[in-house]
């Protein structure tokens, strides 16, 4: 019995610091609300080639993304996230033997590190954004990515609070570098903006308190190291920036269900070899760009996502 009940006490106390560490992240994500598990499809209707093939490409993906913060006092949290991603372009169409068709790439993206809270709504967020990109054929270190996220933080009122700073990746063509505005703000009781500018952000109505809507974005650049034997040591870079019109519902307790329609504005899936690099790149503005793809790409196209989310309200 006694064994039972310090058993049990030693579960509650482990429960209560998860607890903490998730309500803390209001600190870090400014929301009422935190999206700990999402698990997301998506479907890009077939789409035409550019040039050269006559048939169509049609990309789907799997988006799986968890948070979960440690914390170490109330003004000191370490904050963890981990994002799977992996995404297929199909055709019926036969290409060179040294192209990658069909296209099949995985990332597993960390961000990891320090929020520290200071006085008068101030704080500062040090987090490592390691990434493992790869097709998963002869799996080496070059597979893997380094990156650093940096940015100050500053609540302006009790319905605005910003952040500043940017994020630094070794990508496979060339170092590249993401200027990031974080925004939370109330605009009134309905609307809301909330977002890591240029990366993703919504404009979010609450329709009531089970359905909001509104229009999402999500842009980035991502590469992959391909292993394949026919091609190794080559990279795929994959680019698109999606703009949505969103539902959310909530099912029941803390699940929602997220619909989203729109387009992939930009996208693309270009083959590089190993050697073909950039300079530098902020954002869309590359410096010293003189690659030369392997692959042709297919156009932009119609979007569908849906989305399951566990939600929990702080």
């Amino acid at each position: 019995m006694y064994i039972n009940r310090k058993t049990n006490l030693l579960t509650m106390k482990y429960l209560a610091i998860i607890l903490l560490g998730i309500s803390s992240t209001v600190c870090i994500s400014a929301q009422s609300s935190i999206d700990l598990l999402t698990i997301s499809g998506r479907y890009g209707f077939p789409q035409e080639y550019e040039t050269t093939y006559t048939g169509k490409a049609t990309e789907t993906g799997v988006l799986v993304n968890l948070q979960f913060p440690v914390p170490f006092s109330e003004s000191t949290i370490w904050y963890n996230q981990l994002t799977y991603t992996t995404f297929w372009v199909n055709n019926d169409i036969t290409m060179p033997a040294d192209i990658a068709n069909p296209i099949s790439i995985t990332g597993f993206i960390l961000q990891t590190g320090l929020y520290q809270k200071f006085s008068n709504g101030r704080g500062m967020q040090l987090l490592l954004a390691p990434r493992f990109m790869t097709d998963f054929y002869n799996v080496d270190i070059g597979h893997f990515q380094l990156g650093v996220i940096a940015m100050y933080e500053k609540r302006f009122h009790d319905r605005l609070q910003m952040r500043f700073g940017a994020m630094f990746h070794d990508e496979l063509g060339g170092p590249y570098m993401v200027p990031i505005v974080y925004t939370d703000w109330q605009i009134s009781s309905k609307w809301s903006l909330v977002g890591m500018w240029p990366i993703s952000g919504k404009i979010k109505y609450q329709v009531n308190d089970n359905i909001s809507t509104g229009i999402s974005h999500f842009g980035l650049v991502t590469s992959y190291k391909l292993g394949h034997p026919d091609y190794q040591g080559d990279y795929m870079e994959r680019t698109s920036i999606d703009l949505s019109l969103f539902g959310r519902i909530r099912l029941a307790g803390n699940f929602h269900l997220e619909g989203r329609l729109g387009y992939a504005l930009g996208r693309s899936y270009y083959q590089y070899a190993a050697d073909q690099k950039a300079d530098f790149r902020i954002t869309i503005i590359k410096f010293g760009d003189n690659r030369v793809a392997k692959n042709v790409n297919f156009n932009p196209g119609p979007i569908v996502n849906l989305r399951l989310v566990y939600n929990l309200p702080l």
